[in-house]
């Protein structure tokens, strides 16, 4: 048996920097991390770096094959630091593991097999693609997930997409680009539900116009092998793609933990069960990230970081119900940022509310930029001017609806925006007229 301080199940965001941070302090710490293809976790590896680094290069104009290869030299270079960063003073152990007991932990690579302990037991083992169940998705040649999609040694001519999320809607925003024929099917009447009802069809609008076909209110009822093809059969007809790619959300990576020896408890949804310190239902056994329930983002990976560090150091003044402002961004073309509340939102709470949009195309910057897609909009108190929320869809949306979050999170009205000085010509010296409400 090996005894340690703390012992951490995955190499993802809040994972692996607190065990830096605590094999820092001085304290004795093993990461076990079943491939070493995830050193760094499911952002670096398969998720935000490489799909950003693609869409990156192919609007650069790279081929495929060049897309391809500045993936692949990103990852293996953001993965190799993360194990020189970590391994400088933590026990990296390759190895699958599960838990015996409350505190124990097996740890299995190959035929071998040892035990370890200890009074403190992160687990950080992130999400897995959900798969629908529609019949032959998993036994059809040509069928692939977010991973596989990313792993492709040529481009497919016709790529039909199961989902039209986040992820399924930027990876139709990065195949289109690189030349292939992408059509997305859903069950829902519209894309994009939880946005600003304009802004979400304007998006859908762009992605047409790029030359993305939408195949929505759509039930699929299987999907197979039809020569070198894959067929998606739907109530709508019969559509025959080179790949199909299902892009359905992802759930809390659990199953192979062996959580039923222990006293940890999970949700309806198949979450672990934490406490605002990301405790679960056995003391000093804790779920940071994705496995937790929480919104599926690096960042807030990085926050339960923050909250479970501060909490292992006896500081316990920030915790998950101090979580304030989530900034999200959706990285189609041109990308998609939202925090806060939207208009019909502040409308169902009963709020005395202001709204304003600016289009991008009254905005000097998007004519220098020559291009004028896209609107912002902003969501105010009627009194307090305090900012409720914020659609931006547009140039540099992804980086602005950070201050809108920070001002949101410090009670900044939107009056200091529109009395503030911007450097000209850019995005943000719109929120002057932005803001005026």
């Amino acid at each position: 048996m090996l005894t340690y301080d703390l012992i951490v199940i995955g190499f993802g965001k809040a994972g692996k920097t607190l065990a830096a941070k605590q094999a820092a302090t001085g304290k004795k710490v093993a990461l076990i991390e079943q491939s070493q293809t995830m050193y760094g976790g499911t952002c670096i590896n398969i998720a935000c770096i490489p799909t950003k680094t693609m869409l990156v290069a192919a609007e650069k104009g790279l081929t495929f094959d060049q897309v391809m290869a500045e993936k692949e030299a990103v990852v293996t270079r953001l993965n190799a630091k993360n194990y020189a960063t970590v391994s400088a003073g933590v026990d990296i152990i390759d190895a699958k593991a599960r838990f015996v007991s409350d505190k124990i932990i097996e740890a299995k690579s190959g035929d071998d097999v040892q035990e370890l302990t200890a009074e403190t037991i992160v687990i950080n083992t992130g999400a897995v693609s959900v798969v629908p169940p529609i019949e032959g998705l998993t036994t059809t040649d040509g069928v692939v997930d977010s991973t596989g999609i990313q792993r492709l040694s040529e481009k497919p001519a016709r790529l039909g997409i199961i989902g039209a999320g986040n992820i399924g809607l930027e990876f139709a925003t990065l195949y289109n680009r690189l030349g292939s024929q992408v059509t997305v099917f859903d069950g829902a009447e519209k894309i994009l539900g939880r946005f600003e009802p304009e802004i979400a069809q304007m998006a859908k609008n762009y992605m047409e116009e790029d030359g993305i076909t939408f195949q929505l209110s759509t039930t699929i009822a299987r999907v197979s092998n039809q020569g070198s093809e894959v067929l998606i059969s739907t109530d709508q007809g019969d559509f025959a793609f080179d790949k199909v790619l299902y892009a359905t959300g992802r759930k809390p990576n659990v199953a192979d933990l062996n959580l039923e020896a222990t006293g940890i408890e999970l949700t309806e949804r198949g979450a672990i069960v934490v406490d605002d310190y990301c405790q679960t239902t056995v003391a000093g056994v804790f779920a940071v990230g994705d496995v937790n329930g929480g919104p599926q983002f690096t960042y807030i990976s990085l926050d339960d970081f923050r909250i479970v560090n501060g909490f292992l150091n006896g500081q316990t003044s920030y915790s998950l119900k101090d979580r304030k402002a989530v900034p999200t961004s959706t990285f189609i073309n041109p990308p998609l940022a939202q925090v806060g509340l939207t208009e019909a939102q502040a409308e169902e709470r009963g709020l005395a509310y202001l709204t304003k949009t600016l289009p991008v195309a009254a905005m000097p910057r998007g004519h220098v930029n020559a291009d004028l897609r896209g609107a912002y909009k902003v969501v105010v108190d009627k009194e307090s001017k305090h900012i409720l929320g914020a659609t931006f869809f547009g140039a540099e949306a992804h980086e602005l609806i950070n201050l809108v979050k920070m001002a949101m999170d410090n009670e900044i009205p939107a009056t200091y925006f529109q009395n503030q000085i911007f450097t000209h010509p850019t995005m943000v010296e719109n929120f002057n007229d932005l803001f005026a409400v």
